[in-house]
């Protein structure tokens, strides 16, 4: 099956398209950051001027250079219009005399829109609103060069249609990233969850069975959480499980692209790609250090284990799990504060290692079964 497209490649086909059928030689899909009052571009696609990326980093224009975008748009909605389309072009509004759109003559002149055109080597611009959810979202811009034929009333009329079209494409978008995003996040620490960690954990293995990367896991079993739930009631668990997540997260960051998860209940990952395992067990050991901090629970009991380390071959995601609860166990059973490291007492005789392979009862175990 297909992956869904990412909002960036909506946004990308959106501008592609209207270029084509409005016979641009540019666009753009801009986004409208509320929160930092900046109009952002997402995209850029046709021909570029100098300083122009397909996927700009960080090139964004305060909105109050654009006020039409807010404030005409909100006017038009309150009075029961609809937001539609104009034009401008380098000889003033709506190029009059140069087979402007007509209409009602009324057309917007923006100081700084039309310096950048005429900066850019271009002639005219037809700006169309994107609207979801009956706000303004941002915009689609279409521009073409110095000297061709200026936008119409008709061009202006047909961008607004094509923004809806662009609108609806982004919107279904949206909503299936923020589906993804839910399925694979835990929804009371904001990290990671189970399934995350078990689809990037077979793609780390691939890469260590290919390239040889080190894989590391870290298992967490936040101690106390129980007492805290029946003492003080289980909101104060759950804030709890979210100061920890933080902590977790926060340790993670040290360790370049780690994945900080909640496998459930009081159990925490921290998954590796690439660190070395002397770099994972440090970080472990901050994990340790910071949460018997924290000023609620017990501390965590934690268990690493990494392909770095003499553990045998890793086949498995399964075996590298086995490995990381055989170490939190033991962590555990020794009210340990400091992380215990699959082969690090042995190599294959290590009791980590020794108890990780061991067959499991089937029945009755003393200690949790391990996770398949």
């Amino acid at each position: 099956m297909a992956a869904a497209p990412t909002p960036r490649e909506s946004a990308r086909a959106a501008a592609l398209g209207a270029r084509q059928a409005l016979g641009g030689s540019f666009a753009a899909i801009s986004k409208w950051e509320r929160e930092l009052g900046k109009l952002r571009v997402l995209v850029n696609v046709g021909e570029l001027a100098e300083g122009e990326r397909e996927f700009p980093d960080d090139e964004s224009y305060p909105v109050h250079e654009f006020p039409e975008i807010v404030g005409l748009a909100h006017e038009r909605w309150a009075g029961g219009g609809e937001c539609d389309a104009w034009v401008e072009t380098v000889e003033g509004p709506y190029g009059e005399g140069r087979g402007g759109p007509g209409g009602d003559g009324r057309g917007r002149y923006n100081q700084q829109r039309v310096a950048a055109l005429r900066r850019r080597g271009r002639g005219c611009c037809v700006v169309a609103p994107i609207v979801l959810h009956g706000r303004a979202w941002g915009e689609l811009y279409v521009a073409r060069r110095a000297g061709e034929a200026v936008f119409t009333r008709p061009d202006a009329d047909f961008a607004t249609v094509l923004a809806a079209v662009a609108a609806a494409g982004i919107a279904q978008t949206e909503r299936l990233a923020e589906a993804r995003r839910l399925a694979f996040t835990d929804a009371l620490t904001g990290l990671a969850n189970r399934r995350a960690v078990d689809l990037r954990l077979d793609e780390a293995l691939e890469l260590h069975r290919r390239d040889g990367a080190v894989v590391s896991l870290v298992v967490c079993d936040l101690n106390g959480l129980k007492e805290v739930n029946d003492s003080r009631g289980h909101a104060v668990g759950d804030r709890l499980l979210e100061r920890f997540g933080s902590v977790l997260s926060l340790c993670g960051a040290i360790l370049p692209g780690a994945l900080a998860a909640r496998l459930g209940g009081d159990e925490f990952c921290l998954l590796s790609v690439g660190p070395s395992a002397e770099e994972v067990a440090k970080v472990a050991g901050e994990l340790c250090a910071r949460a018997g901090e924290l000023e609620m629970g017990d501390g965590v009991a934690v268990g690493v284990a990494s392909t770095g380390d003499p553990i045998g071959p890793v086949d498995t995601a399964r075996r590298l799990f086995r490995l990381a609860d055989a170490a939190q166990y033991r962590a555990k059973a020794e009210r340990s504060g400091e992380p215990v490291v699959a082969g690090r007492h042995g190599g294959p005789d290590d009791p980590v290692v020794r108890l990780a392979d061991a067959p499991e009862p089937r029945q009755g175990p003393e200690r949790r079964r391990f996770r398949r």
